[in-house]
């Protein structure tokens, strides 16, 4: 009984976590390549997002129906809060010679549906 109780405390206090904070990621991608967020969710979705690395990034949201809207770019150290539609996906990509970093916080609907994937950069 003990060890169940210890374990729903560790659940609740995880999942308030995950409401409140959201998920907090440090991704690096490779030159040529973009870093894939979401896509295939059943809400909508918002991203706090820092470049953390030497080059620039751009970003983009793939909406559900296949179109493409350019957001624009960060530099190094810049950061962005941007918001995503019900089954886009968020697009960061590199178009350096060199690794990306990107920090991000994600907040909304982080369900299972939420795929995190990389692509490489379609020339």
């Amino acid at each position: 009984m003990r060890n169940f109780l210890l374990f729903l405390t560790l659940l609740l206090t995880l999942s308030a976590v995950l409401a409140l904070g959201g998920i907090h990621s440090h991704t690096s991608i490779k030159a040529g390549q973009q870093f894939v967020l979401g896509g295939q969710q059943r809400g909508a979705f918002r991203v706090k997002a820092r470049n953390s690395g030497p080059v620039p990034v751009s970003v983009a949201e793939r909406r559900a129906d296949g179109t493409l809207q350019e957001l624009g770019r960060l530099e190094p150290g810049q950061r962005a809060e941007l918001a995503f539609a019900a089954g886009s996906a968020a697009l960061v990509r590199n178009l350096g010679e060199r690794q990306a970093e990107i920090d991000v916080v994600i907040n909304g609907d982080t369900s299972f549906g939420m795929g995190m994937t990389y692509e490489g950069l379609k020339k």
